[in-house]
């Protein structure tokens, strides 16, 4: 703990957050210069430098602590809620004697509300010492990411990789036909020896995450293989062991005259191609040698060929020509567990008066429309608006309205 005049609480208060910020993207400025210019040393260095700077430390500690699941325990049950807390995290952030714990695997609900998908949940520690470890691997990852990779990047999001699609399919002789790539349990099987060969960062620290195991059910379980979906830096991890898949299609296919397009987020991606065959024959088993290498696989069940004119969805947003126009609009499973999330908050709050449950719902109202809101979705908003509105006009029936509001949904 810490001794003399000022406590860590008060230490942790009179931070100047502009000044820390200030400090460490000067760091990662550094970085980002020594890789544009080849120096790899040197890009270790600054690395070296950033992942021992207390500002840096000191940022992480917050990004952690303010992230959605900064509430949320791993193993130890430990969550840092005082400033005293978070200044005694910043100081314990150190390489030397650094052990990563195993994580505590929990299952949430799939989209479809009927299956459930492992999420691994690491201690404050570990989530804290991968956000400062990100800090100097973003740069690198800036530079070297693929042209059209649109998820976990700075200033760019689901809506730029919509609209990269939309470029590359509304124009007059766009491709025809387009790959539905679906990786299989991408996260869980990303080969650790490749991780361990291509991620430019400290190795060793590395290699602690890579190892560390999780518990379920109060049983430990080795991990050979993939990086932890709820791990703060494993976004940037799959973007880097993606990156260059744009390039490999390109080159399959540079001597012929059909032009392809991509547009990834995360692992999701889309390849289009005006041939069928192309897509067949060059670009799909280009895309599998390229996962292979990674210790991953298409799913073939979900993995498909389709012609723009039937349409496909994708990050929640169908996209289909209709008479020579190419239109977005919600998904049908978009929609439908949108409508589900409604009805389990309404489910949930039993005993809930109309205004108190109106305040639970404008979020998520809010966050859905405005995340479809930039495509055709006029006739989706009304069909929605007009879902809700009967479900919260039963519930104010005297009789069995939670029973009625669930079924109108």
């Amino acid at each position: 703990p810490l001794t003399g005049a000022f406590s860590s609480t008060d230490l942790w208060n009179s931070i100047r957050w502009n000044d820390v910020k200030a400090e460490v993207h000067r760091l990662q400025m550094r970085i980002a210069k020594a890789v544009r210019e080849g120096l790899h040393g040197k890009v270790k260095t600054l690395q070296w430098l950033l992942t021992h700077s207390f500002s840096a430390k000191l940022l992480a500690v917050k990004r952690v602590v303010q992230n959605a699941g900064g509430k949320t325990p791993g193993v130890d049950k430990i969550i840092w809620k005082t400033p005293q807390q978070k200044m005694q995290a910043a100081l314990s952030l150190k390489r030397r004697g650094y052990k990563a714990e195993p994580l505590r695997r929990v299952y949430i609900p799939k989209k479809d509300g009927q299956h459930l998908r492992p999420l691994s949940i690491p201690v404050m520690k570990c989530r804290a010492m991968q956000a400062l470890h990100l800090l100097a691997l973003d740069p690198v990852a800036e530079f070297y990411a693929d042209k059209n990779s649109f998820g976990f990047r700075p200033k760019r999001s689901c809506a730029d990789a919509l609209m990269r699609c939309f470029e590359i399919l509304a124009k007059k002789g766009a491709s025809q036909y387009i790959l539905e790539a679906d990786i299989k349990s991408c996260f869980d099987k990303i080969s650790h020896k490749w991780l361990r060969d291509n991620i430019p960062m400290d190795k060793e620290i590395l290699e602690k995450w890579l190892t560390a195991g999780y518990i379920d059910n109060d049983v430990f379980h080795l991990t050979e293989f993939g990086t932890p979906q709820g791990g703060v830096i494993s976004p940037t991890i799959l973007n880097l062991t993606l990156r260059g898949i744009e390039d490999a299609v390109i080159r399959a296919t540079s001597k012929l005259r059909d032009k392809v397009h991509v547009s990834i987020y995360a692992d999701d991606f889309i390849i289009t191609v005006t041939s069928k065959e192309v897509l067949e024959s060059k670009v799909k088993p280009v895309v599998e040698e390229f996962l292979n290498e990674r210790g991953l696989e298409l799913s073939q069940e979900k993995t498909k060929i389709t012609h723009i004119d039937d349409g496909f969805d994708f990050l929640g947003t169908n996209i289909r020509r209709y008479n020579g126009k190419l239109i977005m609009k919600p998904s049908k499973k978009s929609i439908s567990t949108f409508l589900r999330s409604i009805r389990d908050v309404i489910k949930s709050n039993p005993t809930a008066k109309t205004e108190s449950l109106i305040r639970l719902l404008n979020p998520k109202i809010r966050g859905w429309t405005n995340y479809h809101r930039h495509f055709c979705a006029k006739k989706t908003f009304s069909f929605i608006d007009q879902r809700i509105f009967e479900a919260l006009w039963l519930i104010l029936l005297p009789f069995n309205r939670h029973i009625e509001a669930e079924q109108s949904l």
